[in-house]
């Protein structure tokens, strides 16, 4: 699933990203490192996975999207 970055706390390596319908979805630590990045940028597209729905719903996985 795709998705936009927008916020992003280096310290907490946590944020959110807003999904394209503009959703916001919010994202920990682990998922953050389970994609291997260094740095997010607001504005930055992104790859990410989910599991869950609704109020459960919650990411496992940011990396950027490559194309």
């Amino acid at each position: 699933m795709q998705a936009t970055a927008y916020t992003y706390d280096s310290d907490s390596r946590s944020g959110s990203v807003l999904l394209d319908d503009g959703t916001p979805v919010s994202f920990d630590a682990p998922a953050f490192d389970a994609g291997g990045l260094r740095l997010l940028r607001p504005g930055q597209r992104v790859r990410i996975e989910v599991e869950g729905d609704g109020e459960a719903r919650r990411i496992t996985l940011v990396t950027l999207q490559t194309f």
